[in-house]
């Protein structure tokens, strides 16, 4: 992509794997330090829409960066199994429960994406399906043990070992599901 030389892009964002998909899609990015941030959804907000909602909260708090050469990147990912939010897991049991209710069923995960400049700003959300097999005890115990999920929503990522014994399909973007739907994050710069 041609993003002009003079333009600053910057990933609000810790997730090695948002920083990697923006490189490797050729954006030239610096990384802004991570900042704590109570994510707390209100009442009245959909769980379809939460993620763009936290995308939004987290643009908020980085305005501080903002100037007329930089654009700000943020985002946030959410499972949703039956209408309910996974969350990131707090210890193995939680990984163990998820992954467990996520077994044999299709859920959904959505990541909402917040794009900002001094005089712009975008939100919008990207929604993939996917589908597990039935796993067994064991498959998830190990899966747990060697790749410690608890910095992803749901419990797990597409891209690790889980992923390729146990996601039988998917309905929508790949990347989405590693946490950034880069193809509609590349759409919407080109209008920046």
């Amino acid at each position: 992509m041609i993003f002009p030389e003079n333009k600053t892009l910057l990933l609000a964002s810790a997730s090695p794997r948002r920083k990697q998909l923006l490189e490797d899609a050729g954006f030239k990015i610096k990384i802004l330090p991570p900042k704590k941030i109570k994510e707390i959804i209100p009442a009245d907000i959909s769980a379809n829409n939460a993620a763009v909602y936290l995308s939004e909260l987290k643009a908020h708090a980085y305005s501080e960066f903002l100037n007329k050469n930089t654009i700000i990147i943020t985002a946030d990912t959410t499972v949703l199994l039956d209408n309910t939010i996974l969350g990131k897991p707090a210890n193995e049991n939680e990984a163990f429960s998820m992954l467990t209710e996520l077994s044999g069923k299709e859920h959904k995960v959505i990541t909402g994406v917040t794009i900002q400049s001094k005089n712009k700003k975008i939100s919008f959300a990207d929604i993939t399906s996917v589908k597990f097999k039935k796993l067994s005890e064991e498959e998830i115990k190990y899966y747990i043990k060697n790749y410690k999920p608890y910095d992803k929503a749901g419990s797990y990522g597409i891209q690790e070992w889980i992923g390729y014994i146990g996601i039988t399909g998917i309905k929508g973007s790949y990347f989405n599901v590693m946490g950034l739907p880069v193809q509609k994050v590349y759409e919407h710069l080109k209008k920046f």
